[in-house]
């Protein structure tokens, strides 16, 4: 369908694409925007029917939102702003230029402006921020067949009805109760008797890594927005949780990787952005890896002593490099799992100790026979290798370990403690352990 839909456009029948493209879903229709150039896009988008054209306009990309702002009347503006729910809206402002959020927002009443300012002035990535206040709410006084009557005249523009809000005069959550419920209790029923009360809510100012991980947590759909005195402002669905847990899925990656964490969509990112976000943290890298060539002056006379020391460096530093990365690894995603919590850093440095002791075992004994018995290395430098190989596993592992839930008692993310960093620490301390061990073991 979608490569029909793609040749209709190409022959200019677009009669025949918007009779064609209402049929498939609206996913599907960004994608076929998404592929198109500027101006076909904007024609095809112009032939969708008003409520298809908002929820096609909530999946394209920034870029193509600003260019269909850009060109739309004010009457169109208001069409797609009116059909699309408040947190998407939102959404789509936060990422817009000035010029075009102004054109958005004259194109509103004054009642829906006071409230995006609002959202917009909640702290970014908070609840606040990501909420929407278009939900179904209750009192506890009414039956459920009273409830039901209230649902289908309220319901239609709201973003979920499986749950229902219970509150008092004065916006005070008092209870939730389902859908199900409601339809499967006799109509006479109040309220108030079938409410849940035992309610897991969020503050205002909550961090959406928080509340994703409370929602993984109790395995909710939806979750009620609470401010101080616990009046309900909003709620926050899974498809917004969704959206969160893949942003910081992704900037965890970034972070991992030595780049400045960015939104935007690789292919379309200018090169000079792309440099931008990774030069600083390779300058420091960078910077950081003078202190492994300080060393290794420190320790010149040990290398011109014993010239074949030197050919073992790279193997001492990329094995502890890799042994840290993976204990680092494991650490990161335990803790944004919250398998792993700050208390537990002894455990994790007691368990990564006696994994470093087995790798470090095995690792010798393989290395002892290649250096020994295949190169023919002198016992005693084979010795020395053996035995800095085995403390650089160890320390390594204790490092990679340690190192991420250190960083997240300072209230920094651990993911910046991934492999570059890690790597560039366990450099230093390898070559420190690889020539003191060789000074004492073989005299120099």
């Amino acid at each position: 369908m979608n490569q029909l839909i793609m040749n209709l456009i190409e022959q200019g029948k677009f009669s025949e694409v918007r009779n064609e493209i209402v049929k498939i879903n609206v996913v599907d229709i960004a994608q076929i925007l998404e592929e198109l150039k500027v101006e076909k896009m904007l024609i095809v988008f112009r032939l969708l029917p008003k409520e298809i054209a908002a929820e096609v306009f909530s999946y394209v990309s920034s870029e193509q939102r600003q260019q269909i702002i850009e060109v739309s009347t004010d009457k169109e503006i208001k069409n797609i702003i009116d059909e699309l729910f408040l947190d998407d809206t939102i959404d789509i402002l936060e990422e817009m230029p000035s010029n075009i959020v102004k054109k958005i927002l004259k194109n509103t009443n004054q009642n829906m402006r006071e409230i995006i300012n609002q959202f917009l002035n909640y702290p970014e990535n908070s609840a606040g921020s990501i909420m929407t206040i278009e939900y179904v709410d209750l009192k506890k006084e009414m039956t459920i067949g009273e409830a039901l009557e209230h649902i289908k005249r309220t319901a239609v523009d709201k973003e979920t009805i499986n749950t229902c809000y219970v509150i008092d005069n004065n916006r005070r959550l008092e209870g939730i109760v389902s859908l199900r419920k409601l339809i499967l209790n006799d109509k006479d029923i109040v309220i108030k008797d079938i409410m849940k009360t035992n309610i897991i809510s969020i503050q205002t100012t909550m961090d959406q890594e928080e509340i994703a991980s409370l929602f993984k947590k109790y395995d909710l759909l939806a979750m009620p927005v609470v401010d101080n005195e616990n009046r309900l402002v909003g709620i926050i669905t899974i498809d917004d949780i969704v959206d969160i847990i893949e942003q910081e899925n992704t900037e965890d990656f970034q972070k991992m990787a030595a780049m400045q964490p960015s939104d935007e969509e690789y292919l379309k990112t200018n090169v000079f952005t792309l440099a931008k976000h990774r030069v600083i943290w390779l300058m420091v890298l960078m910077i950081s890896a003078t202190f492994t060539g300080n060393i290794i002056k420190k320790f010149e006379d040990v290398l011109q002593s014993v010239v074949i020391l030197a050919a073992f460096i790279p193997m001492l530093m990329d094995t502890g490099g890799n042994a840290g990365s993976q204990s680092a690894t494991l650490i990161i995603r335990g803790l944004a799992l919250e398998e792993i919590k700050l208390k537990d850093i002894l455990k994790v440095l007691w368990k990564e100790l006696q994994v470093g002791i087995i790798v470090g075992l095995t690792l010798v004994v393989v290395n002892f026979i290649r250096i020994y018995y295949f190169e023919k290395t002198d016992i005693n430098i084979t010795i020395t290798v053996c035995s800095s190989l085995f403390l650089t596993v160890v320390l390594a592992k204790v490092i990679g370990g340690g190192l991420p839930i250190l960083a997240k008692k300072l209230k920094l993310d651990p993911a910046i403690m991934a492999s570059p960093l890690i790597t560039t620490i366990v450099d230093a301390v390898a070559l420190v352990a690889y020539f003191s061990m060789s000074s004492r073991l073989l005299g120099l």
